[in-house]
Formats: structure tokens, C-alpha cells, sequence
């Protein structure tokens, strides 16, 4: 059941807009993190929504009305859409009248040492959904994408259907399209998105001015935050600024962090002091910064402007250092542990995800360190209370041992707490060495009984 808050959101915005779109036929590409949620929502809402994704395992696991991804409420949502027949899910796109592109936008890594963007996915499936344009149909872009991309994904369009594009002086113009096309990037929080889907402020920049105001009439029927109206461009950027700027303040943290341990002070406490002034907020350190968004989009920007974005690709530099440096210090006690006692440790890695509370493995500098321990290392287990233990998640190297909380406390030498999850939460460790880079500890999230070491 959905709680009562989204509840109350969902029921308020129930039955405005629907009369305006007359029941539209929407069809979102990509059902991943953003695409289901929004597909699952929007058909609760009253459209008629058709869920595309490539792969065939993803859209059976919807069409049964169940999700292949762990996010709370979501699992009602898409339930309920299913049993009523307003979302389906296919592999392949159909005629709509609202075209939601929402797939992912990794970068490749080149060997240098800025990774330029990767928007294949996003002309793939705008190359897919050409067939069944017709005019006066919205595209929208929702996937976070470098600065052009909106505009690409026109150009993508006009090589393929131009006559959705009437020519003007013997040339193609966007502006002359017959179509409405912009960018709406998503900006939820992870474990907190069928919430946010709703309550926050969304911003659309259309390739026209009458682009926008279309588009930004649609995300009116079905949100109650503010619909803010700009230039595709100028959203583009605006997506790729909010997440450049928690990287920055996180990079802060994490550098903060490591000056801490060279000076053996408490970072933590120190934290928690600086931030009684009344005009500081220090943001907690962490393992590094992971996920789809803060990790990758400012190095979207940084490609782009190399010469400029000197700041954002120092702060990228230093929560990747950030990941290396817990590394360093898991083996070299590790290796303390092995002199003292003559033999070697078995170490825990409690969590994986990327931050806590979901399953979310992307760009997770938690994996990372997992991976590289096993690696390099003779005995790791590993604890991820939000993937089936069945997982195999290491595919690519040798397999991370997956394990239950209890079966890692008992067999583990070191136990290193790499993402603060509730289920961590009121553990008692005693009798081994504790390494927390998440905090977990010192905000009491778990119990040291009398004689264990910190």
C-alpha cells in the first residue's frame, strides 16, 4: 500500500488535468529508475501509457503487475495501472500522442582523464519512435544529457522524418517542426521518488517558445510543484548544475574527512561543531559519491568545458580519490591485522549500493571498493540487504560472496561499514575492528558492547 502522504498527494491531483488531456496516450521509453515510476503514475492518473523497454525479462516482470527494481510505494502504483489496463509494457514503441524519453546517459570511458557523455541510448530510442510521429505530438526528453542534446534528438528526427519539418528557403529549421520538443529533466531523490514525482518544482525548456508551453502544460495535470518554463539548453545545464553542486559540497566532506584521519581528529565531532554556525552546513563524508546523477553529470559539463569547469572536475577528482583512499586504509588494516595476529582477516563489507536504503548499484563507490578487496584480498563477504543473495553481481571478476547480516558478523574479522542502511541499524559487534566511513557508528545507528574495538 502507498503511505499515506503520497496518498494524499495522488487523490488532491486525481481528477485535475485529466479533462484538459482527454486521456492522451503516452508512451515512456526506458522503464528503469525514472521511466517506471513515471509510467506507473501517469497511468494511475488516467492516460493511457505504454511502457517501452529492450529488455524482454523487464517488461514481463511489469506486465505481471510486479517491479524489478527496489523503490517504496512503486510496487502500488504499478499494480494498480496494471490490473486496470492503463500501463502495458512492450519492447518496442507504438503511436502516442506524448513521447517520454527517459533512458540511461552513462559516459565512456576513454582512457583520458575526463570521460566524455554517452547519449547513444537517447538517439537509439529516438531513432525507434520515428515511425510513429505524427503532427502536433510532444517529445520530451527527460534523461539527464549534456548541453545540445535536445536539440539532437530534433536533428535525429528531421534526417528521418522531414516531412515533420517543412523546409524554408530550401532549409530545415527546428523551429518549423511540427512537432513539440523539449527537455523535463527528473529530479527525484532515490527511495523517495513517488513522492517527489508530485510535490517538486519541474523545469521545461522547449526547443520553441509554444514547445514549452505545451509540454509545461502537460507536467501541470499531473504535479504539484511549480512548472518553471526556459530553453532547452538552459534546462539541460540547470540538471547538470544541481548535481555538480551537491558534488562539489560532498568533495568538501570527503577532502575534510581524510585531513581529519592525517590529524587523528574525530571528523565527525568536528563536523557537528562547524556546523552550529548559523551559516554552515557541512555534508557528510562518505565512501565516495556514487549513483547515476552526482557521480556522472559533471563530467557532462567538464567535457565541454574543459578550459572553464576547473572546480567541477576537481571536486570529481577528489570523491574518486576519496573511494581509492578508504581502499588503502581497509588493506593496510587489514595487513596490521595479519602481522598481530598470523593470519589473514576475513572482512565484511557492509553494503553496496550507492547510498542507502536501495538496491541502486550504479556508479556505487561501495561496489567498487567490494570489488577491488576481493580482488585483492583472500576472504570478503559481503552484505547488501536490499539484493536477493541469489545475485551474481561480479560478473565481469570473481564473484562477491553475498551473505546475511548475522552470517558477516559471525565469520568476520573486520567489519567495514561502507553504506549506512537501516538494517545495520542496533547491531552488536564486539571482539572485532570496526571501520566506518559512512557515519553509521557515531550517529548510534548500532551498538558497541563493552569491550569492542572502534
Amino acid at each position: 500500500m502507498m503511505n499515506d502522504e503520497i496518498k494524499h498527494s495522488y487523490l488532491k491531483t486525481q481528477n485535475s488535468g485529466l479533462k484538459a488531456q482527454n486521456f492522451k496516450k503516452v508512451c515512456v521509453l526506458g522503464l528503469g529508475y525514472i521511466g517506471l515510476p513515471t509510467a506507473a503514475f501517469l497511468a494511475n492518473k488516467g492516460y493511457e501509457v505504454r511502457g517501452v523497454d529492450v529488455m524482454q525479462d523487464v517488461v514481463d516482470i511489469i506486465n505481471q503487475g510486479k517491479i524489478h527494481i527496489v523503490e517504496p510505494d512503486l510496487n502500488a502504483f504499478v499494480k494498480t495501472a496494471v490490473n486496470n489496463g492503463k500501463l502495458k509494457a512492450f519492447t518496442k514503441p507504438s503511436e502516442a500522442d506524448i513521447f517520454i524519453i527517459s533512458v540511461p546517459t552513462p559516459f565512456h570511458e576513454n582512457g583520458h582523464d575526463i570521460p566524455t557523455p554517452n547519449i547513444e541510448y537517447v538517439i537509439n530510442a529516438t531513432k525507434s519512435i520515428a515511425p510513429y510521429l505524427k503532427e502536433n505530438n510532444m517529445v520530451i526528453l527527460e534523461s539527464t544529457s549534456p548541453v545540445g542534446t535536445t536539440e539532437k534528438v530534433a536533428e535525429t528526427i528531421r534526417e528521418l522524418r522531414s516531412d515533420l519539418f517543412p523546409q524554408n528557403n530550401s532549409k530545415f529549421k527546428i523551429q518549423n517542426s511540427k512537432l513539440f520538443i523539449a527537455h523535463c529533466p527528473e529530479r527525484v531523490l532515490p527511495g523517495k521518488i513517488m513522492h517527489e514525482l508530485v510535490e517538486n518544482d519541474r523545469i521545461v525548456g522547449g526547443l520553441t517558445k509554444e514547445s514549452t508551453e505545451k509540454v509545461a502544460e502537460f507536467y501541470k495535470t499531473f504535479i504539484k510543484g511549480e512548472v518553471l518554463k526556459t530553453d532547452a539548453k538552459t534546462a539541460e545545464l540547470s540538471k547538470l548544475v544541481e548535481n555538480s553542486f551537491r558534488d562539489v559540497n560532498i568533495a568538501f566532506a570527503n577532502e575534510l574527512s581524510i585531513i581529519c584521519d592525517k590529524f587523528g581528529i574525530d571528523v565527525w565531532r568536528l563536523r557537528e561543531l562547524a556546523n552550529r554556525h548559523p551559516r554552515v552546513n557541512i555534508l557528510l563524508p562518505g565512501v565516495g559519491v556514487g549513483g547515476h546523477c552526482i557521480a556522472v553529470d559533471p563530467w557532462f559539463i567538464v567535457a565541454n568545458a574543459k578550459n572553464e569547469a576547473k572546480l567541477i572536475k576537481t571536486a570529481r577528482d577528489v570523491n574518486n580519490y576519496k573511494t581509492e583512499w578508504v581502499i588503502e586504509k581497509i588493506k593496510n588494516e587489514a595487513l596490521e591485522f595479519e602481522i598481530e595476529n598470523k593470519k589473514k582477516p576475513k572482512i565484511a563489507c557492509m553494503g553496496l549500493a550507492f547510498k542507502p536504503d536501495i538496491d541502486d548499484l550504479r556508479e556505487s563507490p561501495a561496489l567498487h571498493v567490494a570489488k577491488r578487496l576481493t580482488n585483492e584480498l583472500d576472504d570478503v563477504v559481503c552484505v547488501e540487504p536490499n539484493i536477493s543473495l541469489k545475485t551474481i553481481i561480479n560478473s565481469d571478476g570473481p564473484k562477491l560472496e553475498l551473505v546475511e547480516i548475522g552470517n558477516a558478523l559471525a565469520v568476520s574479522d573486520i567489519v567495514v561499514f561502507l553504506v549506512a542502511h537501516r538494517e545495520f541499524k542496533d547491531l552488536e559487534i564486539s571482539g572485532k575492528k570496526v571501520l566506518d566511513f559512512c557515519g553509521i557508528a557515531e550517529k548510534k545507528l548500532f551498538k558497541y558492547e563493552v569491550g569492542a574495538k572502534k
